[in-house]
């Protein structure tokens, strides 16, 4: 089971940091991955973090503003957001799978209940 915090309303160019907790003992074996839907768009790949942290992940949008990490310790991933844009807004999914690198939503098999990001221009 995934549990997404952290968001919220930000004013643009502001910063957020959303959590991502699982439950479990097997999330250190997951690749780990955010994704994000705005209204009437298609659910759309983030960033991904691979079982060893030095592999990572960004969809060219967010490239450069957006952090992703995990800590397996705590069963916990994070999506750091920086230099937020109102294009950023959306609802914000984190999803467990098992392909590293994949930016493709169905190889994920587990899906947190997503947490609203809204960026105010």
């Amino acid at each position: 089971q995934l549990q997404a915090s952290g968001g919220g309303l930000v004013q643009a160019g502001g910063t957020l940091r959303l959590s991502c907790a699982a439950s479990g003992r097997t999330f250190s074996s997951y690749v780990m991955g955010w994704f994000r839907q705005a209204p009437g768009k298609e659910r759309e790949f983030v960033a991904a973090i691979g079982r060893s942290l030095s592999s990572t992940y960004y969809a060219d949008s967010v490239k450069g503003r957006f952090t992703i990490s995990r800590d397996n310790a705590k069963n916990t991933v994070y999506l750091q957001m920086n230099s937020l844009k109102h294009e950023d807004t959306a609802v914000y999914y984190c999803a467990a799978g098992t392909q590293d690198g994949s930016t493709w939503s169905s190889t994920y098999n587990y899906w947190g209940q997503g947490t609203q990001v809204t960026v105010s221009s």
